[in-house]
């Protein structure tokens, strides 16, 4: 028996590809497929079955195409209704792959199709449970998400129910493989680790420690932030299927000349700059939204971009597939080709640019008492916020600042200095804010981590928050 965790850091996600006697299955692929079908063909195995815990709301999985590419089925459990061919497995269900087997636990209260499947070994003896989002280290799945009508209580009881019945009764050594790991926005605070033992979670599961139903849905709905905005879209799109991933890739690698990539930026479509945020600031393509390959990339890029507008891409040379394929990981496919050259080519060319004034943390706090008109963006989560910020600062968190509504009371006379916590989300929040005409503004490098340091900055805390 081999088991083998391919996890994606950017995205905190999962997949897992389990192998016995020349067979495999995979369990939650991502989108691009190359690396299970290189996996199996290394080890002289075939793909026979892929496994879904559920409907993902994060990422796009790549069970349509695994499945084009290797004739295996798609299994899904009970009441997972798709667009597309799958095999929806019963509770109980039971499917061999060499001379271990893999059983069916229908497990509700995430959605209302998460299943999970538990792995028993060659002498039939329990070793794993992939538990998708049912149950992570340290969390369980979030109950708000592809509901219905149910409301996230409803479905926090249906959890409590499966967790009960399902799995807290299987032995204490089998092995919790989940689908995401900690920065995850599928649970309310995942663990820092990708797999644990059934054991450990019921010591320090917070949610595994609640006596009655009752108190479990107070537990784990209390303190729920809503879900990112392309959670839905992306639940959507695994119910109903996509195009096929080389194809999307065609199409968004396609070297654009700069004439070429002028039209296009002038019938609307919008310019993602994917190089790194330290580079973006020192000089970019007006207009552009910068989201750095470095960071939490295509969760920022499906929370902030719009799904049904042409996207046309600047990147550092050599990362234009890359770039590609992580936004096709949250659905995007209307990507219409790189600017061959890069930013470069834009400044060869002899055409206008625009930058960013970057700020040591020590300049904003020596500035603040002599400028009546600075003002303070400290574009955190609302935790982050309440956990330290300066005096008088004012806070939008960078995923609300689509809403230009939000944005619509800055004036231009301020004097916006805008930092996060390093430096990353404050340069895609200046590019928001450029785009909409903003421009008195600088960036803080280092942000919050380097302002706390600074001897003279007032720092305050929101208790309310976080009590």
């Amino acid at each position: 028996m081999f088991i083998k965790q391919l996890y994606t850091p950017c995205l905190s996600e999962a997949a897992y590809y389990i192998e016995s006697e020349g067979e495999a299955a995979v369990i939650d692929p991502l989108r691009d497929i190359d690396a299970y079908l290189q996996l199996a063909a290394e080890r002289g195995a075939r793909i026979k079955y892929i496994f879904e815990t559920h409907f993902h709301a994060d990422f796009v999985s790549g069970h349509i195409d695994l499945s084009n590419s290797t004739g295996a089925p798609i299994i899904y459990g009970p009441g997972a209704n798709t667009e597309y061919q799958v095999q929806n497995a019963q509770d109980g269900d039971q499917f061999q792959l060499g001379k271990v087997s893999l059983h069916v636990l229908h497990t509700p209260g995430h959605t209302l199709e998460s299943t999970c499947y538990l792995l028993k070994d060659e002498t039939g003896k329990a070793h794993a449970l992939f538990t998708g989002d049912t149950l992570f280290v340290g969390d369980v799945g979030r109950p708000d998400l592809s509901s219905g009508q149910m409301s996230s209580e409803e479905l926090a009881g249906i959890l409590y129910e499966s967790l009960q019945g399902k799995i807290l009764p299987l032995p204490d050594d089998v092995i919790i493989y989940p689908a995401h790991g900690s920065g995850s926005s599928c649970g309310k605070n995942l663990g820092p680790n990708t797999y644990s033992t059934l054991g450990e979670e019921k010591k320090n599961n917070y949610a595994l420690q609640a006596t009655d139903k009752e108190s479990f849905v107070a537990s784990v709905t209390g303190g729920l932030k809503p879900a990112p905005k392309y959670f839905a879209i992306n639940a959507r799109i695994n119910q109903r299927g996509y195009e096929n991933i080389s194809e999307v890739t065609k199409k968004g690698t396609q070297r654009l000349s700069v004439d070429e990539f002028k039209a296009m930026a002038s019938q609307d479509a919008l310019i993602l700059d994917t190089r790194p945020a330290t580079v973006f600031t020192h000089g970019f393509i007006p207009g552009s939204i910068s989201i750095g390959l470095e960071g939490r990339f295509a969760e920022w890029a499906g929370s902030l971009l719009p799904f049904d507008q042409t996207i046309i891409l600047v990147t550092e040379p050599g990362k234009e597939l890359e770039s590609v394929t992580r936004l096709s990981r949250v659905g995007f496919d209307k990507m219409a080709g790189c600017l061959d050259g890069g930013f470069e080519a834009w400044t060869k060319a002899g055409l206008g640019i625009d930058m960013i004034i970057d700020v040591e943390a020590d300049e904003l706090i020596m500035d603040i008492p002599f400028d009546e008109n600075l003002v303070v963006l400290d574009v955190r989560r609302e935790t982050e916020f309440a956990d330290g910020h300066l005096e008088d600062a004012r806070h939008l968190p960078l995923e609300e600042m689509t809403d230009l509504a939000k944005i619509a009371d800055l004036e231009e006379h301020q004097q916006l200095y805008v930092h996060c916590a390093g430096g990353y989300r404050s340069v895609i929040a200046a590019s928001l804010l450029k785009r909409q005409g903003i421009h008195n503004l600088r960036n803080v490098l280092g942000g919050w981590n380097s302002i706390k340091q600074q001897e003279k900055a007032k720092i305050v805390k929101e208790a309310s928050v976080l009590n």
